[in-house]
């Protein structure tokens, strides 16, 4: 899916936001919600027992805008729920 295009643009971001670097950073399963454009929700393993959850925009085609990262949640687990936030 499209998802794992981007995927990567969004890691930066994520790094910039927390003052750090990811050695690991691999998407484990996602969900979408259409909006003007979509969300996407994205279970993330960034070491080997933490994950972190994103919410990822992107914009219609036409809107010519890369992803954007509206949110995350750090601290979690594989078992952590992915919800919507």
């Amino acid at each position: 899916p499209t998802i794992f295009l981007f995927f990567s643009q969004v890691k930066p971001q994520l790094e910039s936001r927390e003052n750090r670097t990811y050695g690991i950073f691999k998407a484990i399963i996602y969900k979408t919600q259409v909006v003007a454009g979509i969300n996407y929700f994205i279970k993330v393993q960034v070491s080997d027992d933490i994950y972190v959850h994103l919410r990822v925009f992107q914009a219609l085609p036409q809107a010519n805008e890369g992803p954007r990262l509206d949110g995350y949640q750090t601290g979690k687990t594989r078992d952590d729920p992915l919800t919507y936030f």
